[in-house]
């Protein structure tokens, strides 16, 4: 069994070892539990995290339906799939990638 050690000098005990690839696999869990809009296939719905751009830019996107808790479903996209349209809170709405990647889903 190959493990990855943060010192690879040392001899890690049987406690240090678990809890070493317990807090890998939490960390694991959250970066698969956290992604972005953008991952989503058409027509696959998911539900707003929160959306890690400034404030005013945040704001706007709260002003159109991306409001955190809501159901988001990604729909048609320009022929080089850039920018999609979604559908949230009734209406659809076209973001570009650029932005869609700052919406983190749950």
């Amino acid at each position: 069994m190959q493990t990855d050690c943060l010192i690879p000098d040392e001899k890690l005990s049987d406690t240090d070892l678990h809890m070493q690839v317990d807090v890998k696999k939490a960390t694991l869990a959250a970066e698969l539990a956290a992604r972005a809009l953008t991952t989503l296939k058409r027509g696959e719905p998911g539900i707003l995290d929160r959306i890690e751009l400034p404030e005013p830019d945040a704001r706007r996107l709260m002003e159109m339906g991306f409001l955190p808790g809501h159901t988001v479903i990604p729909a048609l996209s320009a022929p080089g799939g850039d920018p999609r349209v979604y559908q949230v809170d009734g209406s659809e709405i076209a973001l570009r990638g650029e932005t869609a990647r700052h919406l983190i889903l749950r």
